[in-house]
């Protein structure tokens, strides 16, 4: 289905290379994704051990490094986020709490 859909995106270009590369990367996805089986629950725990031990200095810092990343990849993004520090803590404390939940609810 995956394949149809992106054929049908760009039908004048589609050719074979682009068969063999779409086939090449749906094949590395697949092996990646089955090399990971069993392993979100070692890495649920261990992310859950790592946030607890955090100080709350850290967990500052953490928070501050969230923007700070995120505003230096899309810098667009600061005419978004025009909040204030303890709202702009509070969303960054949610992405931890809802990563932590990606791996207990896949």
């Amino acid at each position: 289905v995956m394949l149809a859909s992106l054929r049908s995106l760009v039908p004048k270009d589609w050719d074979g290379d682009h068969e063999v590369a779409w086939g090449w990367l749906w094949e590395n996805v697949e092996r990646m994704l089955k090399n990971l089986m069993g392993k979100p629950q070692i890495q649920e725990k261990a992310l859950e051990r790592l946030i607890m031990s955090l100080t709350e200095d850290s967990v500052n810092y953490l928070r501050r490094e969230v923007y700070k990343r995120f505003f230096a990849l899309a810098p667009a993004g600061q005419d978004y986020f025009k909040q204030s520090t303890t709202r702009l803590y509070w969303i960054a404390d949610k992405i931890v709490e809802m990563t932590i939940e990606m791996y207990r609810e896949p």
